[in-house]
């Protein structure tokens, strides 16, 4: 008898082109509205004009050198992206203070909600790793919406806490997480009798 395959296969994370704009602009669009419906019932977050917003996003940040961006895809279809921003902003005018030049910005991370909790944002967030470490970064830093339990939750698992460097939104909608990149040092030897 062979083994049954898993229920979801693995996505392949590879880099998004221009080609992946609407999947990941609709993917994005049904996310959001997924996530703040329960908070606002009837607001319009999956509008077309929602979808127009997110889509003229993602189009600047697949035209942008300086932000990579990454797609997961499982049987050729865009469940997932994430884009990051390796160097941090230089001026700060919402109170938070410049990230030193080896922090990464993880700017955006989404995933079709039809494919929520089967590993699609677990692939992105580690080929995100593997990049950040690759280019020498050691610290990462993100904001996440206050009432987004489930990304709260997600995020929290993966070992991102809350930055003490940086203060919470002045109208206390995002929460601002680190996380270190470095390994934790080995500790020291025992001393030889």
């Amino acid at each position: 008898m062979t083994p049954a395959a898993p229920p979801h296969p693995s996505p392949q994370v590879r880099p998004a082109t221009p080609a992946d704009l609407e999947p990941i602009a609709a993917l994005h669009t049904a996310a959001r509205a997924a996530y703040l419906r329960g908070r606002m019932p009837d607001a319009p977050f999956d509008a077309p004009a929602e979808h127009a917003r997110w889509r003229d996003a993602w189009h600047r940040l697949l035209h942008h050198d300086e932000a990579p961006t990454l797609c997961a895809v499982r049987h050729g279809a865009v469940v997932g992206a994430a884009s990051y921003l390796p160097h941090a902003p230089t001026a700060r005018g919402d109170g938070h203070r410049a990230a030193p030049a080896d922090t990464v910005t993880l700017h955006q991370l989404h995933v079709d909600p039809a494919h929520w909790g089967t590993g699609v944002g677990r692939a992105l967030h580690a080929a995100c790793l593997h990049a950040w470490r690759a280019a020498g970064c050691s610290r990462a830093v993100l904001d996440v919406l206050w009432h987004n339990h489930r990304a709260r939750t997600f995020y929290s698992r993966l070992g991102w806490c809350p930055d003490p460097d940086r203060r919470p939104a002045p109208d206390a909608t995002h929460l601002a997480l680190t996380l270190s990149l470095t390994p934790p040092e080995d500790p020291p030897a025992p001393a030889a009798p």
